[in-house]
């Protein structure tokens, strides 16, 4: 009744097909961030890589990993611990937190009004002095 013209072997090569085809895409975006991310190489270099990857893509994402690789994770975490800190920067402006010893004063007042012991207190003064 239905004919069925796609064989099994055909619809996995094509299900491989799309994988290798998203996986490639992946690479691209991942090397062009990394490419433009880095503060080691100069505008030159740069438009260099970018025009091997456009121009020989499987060949210059191969030469960029091989050459370039070892750094990208490096390059990555540097990049993520910098925007946590502008994060955390803007957060405490935000908020209005003080300085330390604003906030040993506050704490200093807790532990005065009973609010907080001594134990407290001296547990928090050493989480804010290191």
């Amino acid at each position: 009744m239905f004919g069925y013209t796609y064989p099994l072997a055909d619809l996995l090569g094509t299900m491989l097909g799309f994988f290798l085809f998203i996986i490639w895409f992946w690479l691209l975006i991942i090397i062009f961030t990394d490419i433009f991310r880095s503060h080691d190489m100069g505008g030159f270099a740069k438009a260099l890589w970018v025009i091997f990857v456009i121009v020989l893509p499987f060949l210059g994402i191969l030469v960029y990993l091989i050459a370039r690789g070892a750094k990208m994770h490096e390059r990555a975490a540097e990049a993520a611990a910098q925007q946590q800190k502008a994060m955390d920067q803007y957060i405490k402006q935000a908020a209005g937190t003080s300085g330390t010893a604003d906030q040993l004063a506050k704490l200093a007042d807790l532990k005065e009004k009973g609010v907080i012991s001594q134990a407290e207190f001296d547990s928090q003064k050493a989480k804010l002095l290191t």
